[in-house]
Order: C-alpha cells, then sequence, then structure tokens
C-alpha cells in the first residue's frame, strides 16, 4: 500500500529544498570583510577571470573623472539641459565578481561611494515593487490617476498611463516637472524645438522612450503613495536588512521638494541626467545583486515578493531588453551574443551595471568601464566558466 504525503509534509520538503539552494549562496553581514575565495573552487579558470579584470581596467570610461563636466558634454544637444543636484568627481575603474556570493575577483576601491547614475532606475523600480507587495498599489496597471489626484496624471493622454507604462518607459507622460520638460529629454535627432513641442503623442504601453523626466514623475508618484521620503522606504526595507553600509545616499534636485501632511520631503530621481540619483560603492551595489540573485530572499528572510521580480524582468512589449527598469539581454537591439538570455542587469552612465546571471549563479559589478565594452567583458568572465 502506498503511502500518501501530506500537505505539510509536501511544504517542508520544498521548504528544506529551497534552504538547501539558499545555504550555496553566502550573505555578507553587515560591516564584515567579504569572504574571498580561489576561482578554482569554482572550477572557473583563474587566468582567464583575470585577463577579464584586466580588460575591465584597461577600458575605463573615456568621459571626464569630473562628473559635473561628464554629465554637461554627455547631454548637451538637450535644449535647457542644467546641473540640478548633487555631483560628484568619479574615481577609477572598480568592481567585484562574485560566484554563489562570494567574492572571487575584484579591483579598484570597491568601498568608494560614487555617482551610479541609471542604475538608481533598478532601485526605485523595487520601491514600487514594495509599494506593490504592501498592497499600498493594488495592481501595477492600475491607472496612477487613481492614486495621485494633484493635476499630475489629468488631460485625456495622461489620465491613460499606469504603473506599468511608468516603469516599462513607454508612458509617453507629457508635462513638466521640478522644470523638466519631458519633450526636451533626449530628444529626437531629428527636427527643432517647434517640432518636439508639438509632436503627436503616442498611445501609453506602444513606444519605449527613455526619458528620465518621466521617471522622476514615477518617483514623486511614489513619494506620494508611500508618504515619506523613497530613501528611507529603501533603508528600512532593503538596504538595512541587506547589511549595506551607511554610506549611500539618494539625492533628488535641490528645489524637488513636496509637502505630504503638512511635511517637506524631497523628491529624489531616478537617474543623475542633471545630478542628483543614488551615490554608492561596489560593494553595496552588490548587496543589492546578491538580494537579487537570490530571487528577493536574503539570507532566509523574504524582502521582495517573487511575484514582483518576476513582472520586474519580464520583457515589455515595445522593448524586448526592458522590464521594470531592469535592462534584460533578450535577443534585440541591446543583446550580449554568446551569454545567456537570462540574464538581466541595472545600467548607468559611466559603465556603472549590476549584473544578475543566474544560469551561473553570478553577480557582477562594474564601476566606470566604457560602457560599449561591457558584452565584451560579460564574454570574457563566461569563457572562465569553460
Amino acid at each position: 500500500m502506498k503511502k500518501l504525503i501530506t500537505a505539510s509534509q509536501l511544504f517542508l520538503f520544498i521548504f528544506s529544498i529551497s534552504s538547501l539552494a539558499q545555504n550555496n549562496i553566502y550573505f555578507p553581514e553587515k560591516n564584515v570583510q567579504w569572504v574571498t575565495k580561489s576561482p578554482t573552487e569554482f572550477s572557473i579558470d583563474t587566468n582567464t577571470l583575470k585577463a577579464a579584470v584586466s580588460f575591465a581596467e584597461a577600458n575605463e570610461y573615456s568621459g571626464s573623472r569630473d562628473l559635473r563636466i561628464a554629465i554637461l558634454k554627455g547631454f548637451e544637444r538637450e535644449p535647457f539641459h542644467q546641473i540640478l543636484g548633487p555631483t560628484k568627481k568619479r574615481g577609477g575603474p572598480a568592481g567585484m565578481i562574485l560566484k554563489n556570493g562570494y567574492v572571487v575577483a575584484q579591483w579598484g576601491d570597491t568601498k568608494r561611494v560614487d555617482m551610479t547614475f541609471s542604475v538608481t532606475k533598478s532601485f526605485l523600480s523595487t520601491v514600487a515593487g514594495l509599494a506593490y507587495d504592501h498592497k499600498l498599489i493594488a495592481s501595477d496597471t492600475d491607472k496612477v490617476g487613481q492614486y495621485i489626484w494633484d493635476g499630475t496624471f489629468d488631460g485625456a493622454h495622461n489620465n491613460k498611463i499606469t504603473w506599468q507604462h511608468l516603469l516599462q518607459q513607454n508612458s509617453d507622460w507629457s508635462g513638466t516637472l521640478w522644470g523638466g520638460k519631458d519633450w526636451a529629454d533626449r530628444p529626437p535627432r531629428e527636427g527643432d524645438l517647434d517640432d518636439w513641442k508639438s509632436r503627436k503623442l503616442k498611445e501609453p504601453g506602444t513606444i519605449m522612450e527613455y526619458n528620465d523626466v518621466r521617471v522622476n514623475v514615477l518617483a514623486y508618484s511614489l513619494t506620494h503613495v508611500w508618504r515619506k521620503p523613497l530613501p528611507q522606504v529603501l533603508k528600512d526595507y532593503v538596504m538595512d536588512p541587506i547589511g549595506a553600509s551607511t554610506t549611500w545616499r539618494w539625492h533628488g534636485y535641490k528645489h524637488a521638494w513636496t509637502e505630504i501632511d503638512g511635511i517637506n520631503m524631497k523628491s529624489v530621481t531616478g537617474g543623475g541626467h542633471s545630478g542628483a540619483g543614488i551615490f554608492i560603492s561596489a560593494e553595496d551595489m552588490a548587496r543589492f545583486g546578491i538580494l537579487f540573485l537570490n530571487n528577493g530572499v536574503w539570507n532566509g528572510k523574504r524582502l521582495i515578493s517573487e511575484e514582483w521580480i518576476a513582472k520586474a524582468i519580464a520583457p515589455s512589449e515595445p522593448n524586448v531588453n526592458y522590464g521594470y527598469m531592469w535592462w534584460l539581454n533578450k535577443r534585440g537591439n541591446r543583446h550580449w551574443e554568446g551569454l545567456s538570455e537570462n540574464i538581466f542587469y541595472a545600467a548607468g552612465f559611466g559603465g556603472n551595471f549590476i549584473v544578475i546571471d543566474k544560469e551561473n549563479d553570478l553577480v557582477v559589478v562594474t564601476r566606470w568601464l566604457e560602457p560599449s565594452k561591457i558584452g565584451d567583458f560579460m564574454r570574457k568572465i563566461n569563457r572562465s566558466f569553460k
């Protein structure tokens, strides 16, 4: 006679398998020396891995180390562009390669705090996910105007915009925030001011346009949903639980203040396009990467739901390489040939990356790598596994 397995026994079996998988990942405690292991312990070719690191060191981002200058130069063709938030002179190339959470290679000053530009967007996406997990947002397909009724989403076009549209950068939100005009941010190569201002609006969800004004509209909207500053949300629900240092900061523009419940709060940015964004070390970026490598669980404690992470790394219809402010290595315009299509990553101006490769249990953080070299760099790392 066959013995039936009870529901509780099945749960314990699944839980034990899950725990066993987590035991394979190292979660560094706060303020400890990160444990390193020889690449050979994971059957990684040491010389090939060293060659990858040398490649990163030799291919530093070509822009000025004075990031104020680099920003102004990088976005000089945008009308009215100016520095509105803090900037910081950067360091040299730095990074970490983690296998199962252990350091198998690192270079540069991994504790130095630098601007991280649009890597900030993946942190912002996570704050949206926390709002979803905590039922502050009922559905990512809800219209944002149901939550933000101060005029930001008024009008026949803006009223159609959902949280999903903002997260996937395909909302075509139209307006001005903190003095930034949506049409003046990364305008088309063709035409001039009159063409850009009078353009025909695109139906939300149909065309992706990378646009920091609209990203900042998302940050503004989430601030009102949470009714507290987003850096505090990130600190309480993610950065403190993963043992991040006390050195990271999340800035907004100098004049980006909003009143909520009679309290003035800074509305932060989703990047450093005009200054501001998250300033952070490579080590704290790596901790954030480990959290996503382990599907939102840190050392046995779930911080982000599996449901949200699945949404965040699902391809959007207008752009197969973009999810909820995470880049995806699917076959599209940004595909890294020869590498897994399941890789996803955060990317920022100047060559800042957090790369998650679940098939190899790998997190790669690299800073100030010439952006066009990231595919070559990842292929060199991948070859060390063969």
